[in-house]
């Protein structure tokens, strides 16, 4: 009981300390559950360890905390769980591991052998949505490596390869908020890949964005819908008028770029996030700037 109002408090909270009750809550399931309940404890630390994953902080100390709770249960759900309640641990224990290792208090490789090992289970026949949501992880643990050269432009081939893989098999009316964040990383990844084709991929860019803003908008998600502006208008100020005459230069697409921006901006603004609005009217500044030239 104990343990559904824990994930009861987690589904919706409404601050951290929804959060921070949810933990308490699932802690004082673990005290409580008697010794040759393994598998119970195990369920429930794996739970205790998603809460703190996405616990708000200032340092490192609740994603630590997830990796502890989760290393604890898969020692006994590899042996004793369900073969997708292994593969959904996996799976969030790859995520944990690859916020780590931004920090450098973790190795990528380690979360993409996580993310590897889940893809046993959640194949994309049985379950497309985590399907999807791993080859959506596996590609941006990717780009995070850190390579040049060569071994750059294959880990970025490997991540448009996974995020082209995952939108092989979600759609648009099943599964639309899989479908959106693979569109929009996408977009990103064709945005920055290293590649003699730029124009080419910037364009096929703009229409992965297009995609995702066919599900996100700003009354239902503002702040993925103003991210997904924000991005579309960073490829949208590199890219020429016409491509098929570079040289005439892309004043259209910089008063566009604007247009999107401000609408990004005025969402962050109005949802808090003011960190993105301040990096955005930074961009806007800039591209004024570069008109008025």
């Amino acid at each position: 009981m104990l343990m559904e109002i824990a994930m009861g408090l987690q589904q919706k909270p409404k601050s951290s300390n929804d959060l921070i009750e949810a933990i308490s809550l699932y802690e004082a399931s673990i005290e409580l559950c008697p010794a040759d309940a393994r598998l119970l404890e195990a369920r429930v630390q794996s739970r205790l360890a998603t809460a703190q994953m996405i616990l708000p902080a200032e340092d490192y100390s609740p994603l630590e905390a997830a990796k502890q709770s989760i290393e604890g249960s898969l020692k006994v759900l590899r042996d004793l769980g369900e073969p997708a309640e292994i593969a959904e641990a996996e799976m969030n224990y790859g995520l944990i591991l690859q916020n780590l290792a931004g920090a450098n208090r973790a190795r990528i490789q380690d979360a993409i052998s996580a993310y590897q090992r889940s893809l046993r289970t959640f194949d994309a026949q049985a379950y497309p949505a985590e399907f999807a949501v791993l080859q959506n992880n596996l590609a941006t643990a990717f780009l995070s490596i850190p390579f040049t050269g060569d071994e750059s432009k294959m880990r970025e081939a490997l991540a448009v390869q996974a995020f082209e893989e995952g939108l092989k098999i979600v759609n648009l009316v099943d599964h639309p908020s899989e479908y959106a964040m693979l569109q929009n990383n996408l977009g990103n990844a064709l945005q920055y890949v290293s590649s003699s084709h730029r124009v080419e991929n910037g364009f096929r860019a703009l229409e992965a964005y297009d995609e995702a803003l066919r599900v996100r908008n700003a009354k239902d998600s503002p702040g993925e819908y103003a991210n997904t502006l924000a991005n579309k208008a960073n490829c949208l100020s590199n890219l020429p008028d016409d491509p098929a005459d570079p040289d005439k230069g892309n004043t259209d697409n910089l008063r566009a770029a604007i247009g999107l921006y401000s609408e990004a901006c005025a969402i962050f603004g109005s949802t808090g996030d003011l960190q993105k609005a301040e990096t955005v009217r930074a961009a806007i500044d800039s591209l004024e700037a570069e008109l008025s030239r």
